[in-house]
Formats: C-alpha cells, sequence, structure tokens
C-alpha cells in the first residue's frame, strides 16, 4: 500500500509503502478511485487552527499523531470485507463517509456521529484517503454514489455535505428573502451549486476574487459583489430593499467576514458560520435580542444528511462542483496550490 504521509506539520507528505490491510470484523478494504483534497486539510497540514487574539488551537492537543495520511474525502472499490460484513461486496464502489464518532455516546445514538467529542474521522485521527487504500471500520459508512462521476462523488463527503448541513439550517425562509453566501472557495463554492437547487430564495455570493464570484455566478448566483472593491453590507441592503438578508451562510468565518455577515442580516435574521479561518470579532450583546439575530455555527454534517445529499444530487436537483483531476503524488503540490489560493473549485487526486 502507498501512502503520502505528514511526517512534520507544514513540510512535504512524504511517500511511505506498507503492506496492504487485511480487513478484520465488520472492516471494509476499499482501493482508492478518487479523493478530494479540502481545504480542511490545511488546518490539518499546519497542525492547528487560529483562533484570534494570539491563540491557536493546536490538533496534536485534540490526539492528532503523526505520521497522518491526510484525506477525507475518498471515493473507493470494495476490495476485501472483514467475516462480519454484509451489505457490500467486492467489486461495489462507494463513498466513504468520514465523519465517524465513538458510537457509543448519546450523540452517536442520535445519528449525529459529527458531533461526537471522541470522533475518529478518516484522514485526521485514522488513516485517510491519500493512499492507494483505505480501510472503513463499518459498511454502514459506505454510500452508494451509481450514477454519480467518481471525481465529483468524492467532494460531497466533506465539501458537499458541509454545504448541505449548513443550507437546512436556514430554513424555514420566506421565499422571497434573499441569502449571502460568504466566500467561494471550495466548499461556498459547492454551497451555491447545492443551494441553486435546494432553496427558493435568491442568492448573493460575496468574495474577493472576481475569477470565484464568475464561478459561483455560473453555478446559480442571481448577484455577485466583490467585497474588495465594493462596500458589500450597503450593497445587500440596497438588494434587499434596506432590511438585509434573511440569512448569511459565512464560508470563511474570519472576523472580517463574521462582522460583514452580521452588518448585512436582517432584524429575525440568521448568521450561520461554517469556515475555519479563524479571527475574532466583537459584537455588541446587545444586539442579538434588539435585532433577533440568530449567530450560529455548522460543522460538516451526519451520515443522514449524507445519504439526503446523494439523493439530490442523483434526483439532478443539487450539483457537484467543477474538479480538475491530478496524480496522488502531487498532494504536496496541490496543498501548497490551496494555500495561495491558486485553485477555483476543487482539485481531486486519483492514484
Amino acid at each position: 500500500m502507498k501512502s503520502y504521509q505528514v511526517m512534520e506539520f507544514g513540510k512535504p507528505l512524504q511517500l511511505v509503502e506498507t503492506p496492504n490491510p487485511e480487513p478484520k470484523g465488520t472492516e471494509v478494504l476499499l482501493k482508492i478511485r478518487a479523493a478530494g483534497v479540502c481545504h480542511s486539510d490545511l488546518h490539518f497540514w499546519h497542525g492547528g487552527y487560529d483562533l484570534g487574539g494570539g491563540k491557536w488551537l493546536s490538533l496534536t492537543d485534540r490526539g492528532m499523531k503523526l505520521p497522518l495520511t491526510m484525506g477525507h474525502e475518498p471515493v473507493g472499490e470494495v476490495v476485501a470485507v472483514g467475516p462480519d460484513v454484509t451489505g457490500v461486496s467486492v467489486g461495489d464502489v462507494r463513498l466513504v463517509f468520514p465523519w465517524i464518532g465513538c458510537g457509543t455516546c448519546a450523540r452517536c445514538a442520535e445519528g449525529d456521529e459529527n458531533l461526537c467529542t471522541s470522533m475518529r474521522t478518516l484522514g485526521v485521527f485514522t488513516p485517510g484517503a491519500y493512499a492507494d487504500h483505505i480501510v472503513a471500520p463499518h459498511p454502514r459508512y459506505l454510500v452508494d454514489i451509481e450514477g454519480i462521476p467518481e471525481t465529483s462523488a468524492c467532494t460531497l463527503a466533506c465539501a458537499g455535505v458541509t454545504a448541505y448541513g449548513a443550507l437546512k439550517k436556514v430554513l424555514p425562509l420566506p421565499a422571497d428573502d434573499k441569502v449571502v453566501i460568504i466566500g467561494i472557495g471550495g466548499v461556498g463554492l459547492t454551497g451555491v451549486n447545492v443551494a441553486a437547487g435546494y432553496l427558493e430564495q435568491e442568492l448573493i455570493a460575496v468574495d474577493v476574487d472576481d475569477e470565484k464570484l464568475a464561478a459561483a455566478k455560473e453555478a446559480g448566483a442571481t448577484h455577485l459583489i466583490n467585497s474588495k472593491t465594493t462596500d458589500a453590507v450597503a450593497k445587500i441592503k440596497e438588494l434587499t430593499g434596506g432590511a438585509g438578508a434573511g440569512a448569511v451562510v459565512d464560508f470563511v468565518a474570519s472576523g472580517p467576514t463574521t462582522r460583514l455577515g452580521l452588518d448585512a442580516v436582517r432584524k429575525g435574521g440568521k448568521h450561520i458560520a461554517v469556515g475555519l479561518y479563524g479571527g475574532d470579532v466583537t459584537v455588541s450583546t446587545a444586539l442579538f435580542p434588539m435585532r433577533a439575530l440568530t449567530l450560529r455555527g455548522s460543522y460538516v454534517g451526519n451520515l443522514q444528511e449524507m445519504k439526503e445529499l446523494i439523493a439530490l444530487v442523483k434526483a439532478g436537483k443539487a450539483k457537484p462542483v467543477r474538479v480538475a483531476t491530478r496524480p496522488l503524488d502531487q498532494v504536496t503540490q496541490t496543498l501548497e496550490d490551496l494555500d495561495a489560493g491558486r485553485i477555483v473549485g476543487r482539485v481531486v487526486l486519483t492514484p
């Protein structure tokens, strides 16, 4: 088995060759067919998150151990199964849901493994998809993607379900409201793609890059705002008759974008923070009751939401973001390009 592993945070990934794993119990071994390179991987590669105010959240303090095979957007072909596996067969092609919890806590019992405090996320706490094989701990985490191109389907495992999970929190919302999507990176562009078929409200896309805004227009955004050259809050107020947007979905969630979103949302509106850019913001707490604001975080999605999203894509009601493919051995260059903002849409690695 070949895998590209993080040996030291921020350094090039190293090729490691080991025997193929032998699945035990309910485990399923899959040969990787496609693996998305997600923006979250930059945080894992660098070893943590900027919390603002000079504070840093170290992932090693949260249980991440090196060396690590990253990659949490896998699609693979089943090549071997453990003796206790039912429901899948050798040769099946499946998306592997990566947001795996402990399996015993209350949140896991409710089906919200993404909210477990002892997660076993693929590519973060267990070996991931920057390899030619991956082990899924149970066949229930394997989702049928028949009819969806593999290189598009893999991006749904994180970017897709993250966007869908956030957009579900927009509802209920009157049809004549408008929804602002901030940040048209890979996840944000996926959000526009999904929202265009899932929501009935007009979409306002906000970014600092005209090329990314053009991609948002192609994906279904009604209005485009370059916040580098335009007063975004004033423009949103203009587009909403002075009231503000009914909901803002922030796929950056930096201090400035949070400020923008809270200023642009209408009375009784919602600001949903999705991105992990980091930073901080000072907000008058009196404004929350006075403006009846909702500020809510959204973290990826659960297995049921993953299946709902796949069903929407199969029905043509949501479309995956455009992708470019690269060979697996270009993983470090791809991470560097993503970190520098040189990628529009998504890049998917193929062994």
